[in-house]
């Protein structure tokens, strides 16, 4: 197991994905965020199902800001209830993993 996390999180579009992204690494609440620019979510949201473009954001963090960069997102995001799933990384590039744990400021 390791301290780095990736953190997924559905956005309206890639002009949303990108401002999102962009502030996420710029605030070290992130080290790197890809952005998949167009997903096909299909999902029951109020009782009907959705069939939509989304485009995906693929966070690398570390565990200590996890419950921070969740905040800033529920804070910054769109979507009244965004999804934000964050999975530990268990294994990795020894020098990436230092690297996002580096480039990820510490708010402990």
């Amino acid at each position: 197991m390791t301290d780095v996390r990736m953190v997924y999180c559905t956005c309206p579009n890639s002009d949303v994905a990108g401002a999102l992204a962009r502030q996420l690494v710029e605030c070290q609440l992130a080290a790197c965020v890809n952005i998949l620019p167009e997903i096909r979510s299909i999902y029951r949201w109020q009782g009907e199902v959705q069939d939509d473009a989304e485009s995906l954001l693929l966070i690398k963090t570390k565990r200590a800001v996890v419950g921070e960069l969740q905040q800033w997102l529920l804070e910054h995001h769109p979507y009244d209830e965004p999804e934000i799933i964050a999975v530990p990384v268990t294994e990795g590039s020894p020098g990436y993993l230092e690297w996002v744990i580096a480039e990820t400021q510490t708010r402990e």
